[in-house]
């Protein structure tokens, strides 16, 4: 008898766990060696819907896209909430790309309150014309250019690009004789939009510090755009949604967060969705565990009575 009473309680037990503890997080995905998770998603629905067709994953490369243009992305770091992007037509120490061909860097103004470079990343604007919107009002206004992070333009113009490049450096020779400077370095709360058109540009630079590791030189900066993201309002929605076996995504209509449990959706949890008709009901870890202690007590029960 006891083996019967067990096996009914084992098959109780199994009918009554909550499909969303079975359910597998479809949304998480890979793309080369990088891992797209939560606010993140390849797929529509998937993530956060601030975060939607953002990240693209073309032959194991993923790919960042916003209104400036298409950058690589060689890092996702979820634990400081930030994205290192990589652009083929930016300069570095080693390499000069002119010609206003590079992408700068700016995201649509939906997207602003969700992402943006960080704090300590300099953008290094080379060749600027004398009537870019950097230098108005110059000699007299204060220009914008400045070090950010100890990175800057007097250390950049000591790269080797500048002297294959034939540049030689004459104190503080610019190529516009007493104008603006030659680069001048900004960082992107001060302007808000790194564009090479607008701002007359012929090139741009870019470097993040990697603080508190200190590097002698611009031959040693970590070159790329490190750009900081975050998710409004704490994200408490996706907490609870994940901490009931859920997984966050939004609607079709690309605004209302929802949680997906398996084989339905909803709008708050996967705890406190009404059993639809028909369907297999769904019960807390609480009441289950409960349930389970229940039967075997009642088990041990049964064995200790058929012993008499």
């Amino acid at each position: 008898m006891g083996s019967v009473v067990f096996a009914v309680w084992f098959l109780w037990a199994a009918y009554l766990i909550p499909l969303s503890w079975c359910h597998t997080n479809t949304c998480r995905s890979y793309c080369g060696n990088i891992t797209i998770d939560y606010p993140f998603a390849l797929q529509y629905g998937c993530g956060h819907p601030g975060f939607r067709d953002l990240l693209f994953c073309m032959n194991e490369v993923l790919m960042f896209h916003v209104s400036s243009g298409s950058y690589r992305v060689l890092e996702i770091d979820y634990a400081y909430q930030a994205l290192t992007l990589h652009e083929p037509h930016m300069s570095t120490c080693h390499n000069l790309v002119l010609g206003s061909r590079g992408n700068g860097f700016s995201v649509e103004p939906w997207r602003a309150p969700y992402m943006n470079p960080a704090a300590d990343n300099v953008f290094m604007l080379i060749a600027c014309s004398p009537r870019s919107p950097l230098f108005q009002g110059f000699p007299g206004k204060h220009l914008p250019c400045r070090n950010v992070s100890g990175m800057g333009c007097e250390e950049y113009l000591s790269c080797p690009a500048w002297e294959m490049m034939g540049h030689k450096r004459l104190g503080s020779a610019s190529f516009f004789g007493s104008g603006p400077p030659e680069c001048c370095a900004v960082p992107y709360q001060a302007i808000r939009e790194i564009n090479l058109t607008k701002l007359q540009c012929e090139g741009y630079s870019s470097a993040y510090s990697v603080a508190p590791l200190k590097v002698d030189g611009p031959g040693g900066w970590s070159y790329g755009i490190r750009v900081r993201y975050s998710v409004q309002g704490n994200d408490e929605f996706c907490g609870a949604c994940e901490a009931t076996g859920g997984t966050c995504g939004y609607g079709s209509d690309g605004i209302r967060q929802v949680c997906m449990c398996g084989d339905f959706n909803s709008t708050s949890n996967c705890d406190s969705v009404g059993i639809p008709s028909g369907a297999r009901p769904t019960y807390t870890h609480d009441q289950v565990l409960a349930g389970l202690l229940t039967y075997v007590v009642l088990w041990m029960t049964c064995n200790q009575i058929s012993k008499v």
